[in-house]
């Protein structure tokens, strides 16, 4: 998982139906009023909307199971899950120890394994959240605005890929 919210789907067999996705979420969030929260109110329908419809996909998975529209074959599953690189591998590395050293008291030198796991998966917004989040020294909201704006047309949360989502 390398945001939140994300959803993972799988069966009683233990099988990944659907790999991490974006639950029923977009990137309209990045319009919202960066003082108040709030989104403009099409937008703010739009989210419900399309996490209305991602719940509704659920629904109809549990109810008929692999023959949902929404269930993966298991290829199609397994395609769309990223294999760890050796720069993901080191990322993970870098995090634990930087978590491992702040709970130990050691937040100036827990920061540099923090820094590291960023730059090797620099997509993985969760390390970024917990290093801000840690930081005394930050402001979480500001650096995460400033890092969401300077991903430019790029999205901050992927979309997902699923049958007629809205």
């Amino acid at each position: 998982m390398v945001n939140v919210p994300n959803a993972v789907w799988i069966d009683e067999e233990g099988r990944i139906v659907r790999p991490a996705e974006p639950a029923g979420v977009s990137d309209a969030i990045r319009s919202r009023n960066r003082k108040t929260g709030q989104l403009p109110k099409k937008l703010a329908r739009l989210i419900e909307h399309r996490r209305s419809f991602y719940y509704n996909a659920i629904r109809d998975w549990v109810e008929k199971g692999s023959a949902s529209i929404y269930s993966l074959p298991s290829e199609e599953a397994r395609n769309r899950i990223s294999q760890n690189s050796n720069d993901d591998d080191m990322a993970a590395a870098n995090f634990r120890m930087g978590v491992h050293l702040y709970q130990k008291g050691f937040a100036k030198d827990a920061k540099r394994y923090f820094v590291e796991a960023v730059r090797l998966k620099p997509k993985n917004w969760t390390y970024r959240r917990q290093m801000w989040n840690l930081d005394p020294e930050s402001d979480a909201r500001e650096l995460f605005w400033k890092t969401v704006d300077a991903l430019g047309d790029r999205p901050y949360i992927q979309p997902i890929q699923m049958e007629d989502i809205p």
